[in-house]
């Protein structure tokens, strides 16, 4: 699947003391999920995350990173991660039972996991959506296939990103229509950054995330990207140059549309929920400072940019900047 969150990502920014689950109110340690030897900066466990929401934060960010690394780590074929992740799925409505299974692969996930579902009532279909979105990208990626639109883009979003922001919600007990729409705004503006941040990895690894529509607008083909950097030598033509700003454009707009959330959660989660959402537009400040060409090199964020964001998420109001005009389509 898509890489999770990684150093220098859109949401990595939040500074982050290692993913240690604060054991108030949880009955026992074993219900604690261990921490990650890696993608450290995923912000579950920053000093800005509710003490108390932390094991059932770190739960799921355990369950959706073990099941990332299913999808994409190691030298396993595609037939071979979709068997594993099946019997994942099977673990995880064993969870969503309260139960785990005597046989278990993977306890130290399902452990925490189902106590975190018994405590906290997490929909398992949140959860099931993850897997789902895991499954089509290998399936993507094993078929070399495509995006028609951005309504199938979006799609894929809904569930490789979305259920992410509507599990918090879901624990900082926030239910409302309008919340939860702007959060699925947030997440998959976060998504579609990272797409538009890394070309330059996707590409060479057969991931392609433009859609289709947007690549004829602009007389292009997928064939086309086999001329140009990062598969070949070149620099990228100014037809994939224009692709990458009316796609950024799009996402930036995504993040307009659900930044207003910040102003409904409370105390440290709006703050995070700020930072996050600052992350994702810086990255796209550097996507447009680098030309629009993320093709030949990848933005990424770093502890310098920290002050800005801090600054600019103290600033946020109720409503952001006016938007620049959109680039051509």
């Amino acid at each position: 699947m898509k890489r999770g969150i990684q150093s220098g990502d859109a949401a990595s920014i939040v500074p982050e003391r290692g993913v240690v689950a604060d054991n108030r109110g949880v009955s026992a340690t074993p219900h604690l999920a261990a921490p990650s030897a890696h993608y450290e900066n995923f912000p579950v466990a920053s000093w800005l995350c509710p003490p108390h929401l932390r094991p059932p934060i770190a739960a799921i960010y355990h369950f959706a990173r073990t099941a990332d690394d299913i999808a994409d780590e190691g030298n396993a074929s595609p037939g071979e991660r979709l068997a594993d992740l099946n019997a994942y799925r099977e673990e995880l409505a064993a969870a969503a039972r309260g139960e785990v299974l005597p046989a278990s692969r993977w306890p130290q996930v399902f452990e925490p996991l189902a106590h975190s579902i018994a405590r906290y009532d997490l929909p398992e279909d949140l959860l099931a959506d993850l897997l789902s979105a895991f499954m089509q990208d290998i399936e993507k990626t094993r078929d070399r296939g495509t995006y028609a639109d951005r309504a199938e883009l979006l799609d894929y979003c809904r569930r490789s990103a979305n259920p992410i922001g509507r599990l918090l919600l879901h624990l900082y007990g926030v239910h409302d229509a309008q919340a939860l729409a702007q959060s699925d705004a947030i997440c998959s503006a976060l998504q579609l950054i990272n797409f538009w941040q890394d070309p330059s990895v996707d590409l060479p690894r057969d991931r392609f995330y433009f859609p289709l529509a947007d690549c004829e607008r602009r007389s292009l083909t997928r064939e086309n990207f086999k001329v140009f950097a990062p598969l070949a030598s070149g620099p990228p033509p100014q037809e994939a140059i224009n692709l990458m700003a009316i796609v950024s454009h799009w996402a930036r707009e995504l993040m307009h549309q659900g930044a207003p959330l910040v102003h409904r959660l409370p105390g440290r989660a709006g703050w995070e929920l700020r930072l996050v959402v600052q992350g994702g537009l810086r990255i796209l400040d550097k996507i447009e400072a680098l030309g629009f060409d993320t093709f030949s090199q990848r933005p990424t964020i770093g502890k310098f940019d920290a002050p800005v964001l801090l600054w600019k998420a103290m600033r946020m109001r109720r409503q952001l900047r006016p938007m620049k005009a959109a680039p051509p389509r």
